[in-house]
């Protein structure tokens, strides 16, 4: 049964930091979505090298072999987790637009 959680804003910065070590190479696709441009895919199964929440400049960043993809002020992010293996995150942006961030495998978590 999957999960889906959301991670409330104070989480971010640790939560990526944390992850984003366990992730590095795995392959990522990146959908982005909203009623605007409808659903586009931003990558399709790339090395992913990292994922950062810079509060400064309050954006996600979500790095790919060739790709540097920013999510400007994130309003919400949401975990779907399967167990202890990480499936995806969803990102909400201020304008509403869903960038979703799938995993190619599962990542498995260690316990907290």
């Amino acid at each position: 049964m999957t999960t889906t959680s959301k991670l409330e804003k104070t989480a971010w910065k640790p939560y990526f930091d944390h992850v984003s070590t366990l992730l590095e190479g795995m392959n990522v696709g990146i959908e982005v979505a909203s009623l605007q441009i409808g659903s586009q895919f931003a990558a399709e199964w790339l090395p992913l090298t990292g994922v950062v929440y810079d509060p400064k400049d309050d954006l996600i960043a979500i790095m790919a072999e060739g790709l540097d993809h920013m999510i400007r002020r994130p309003r919400e992010v949401f975990i779907e987790t399967k167990g202890v293996n990480l499936l995806s995150m969803e990102v909400v942006d201020a304008d509403g637009v869903s960038q979703v961030i799938r995993f190619r495998e599962p990542l498995k978590l260690p316990a907290p």
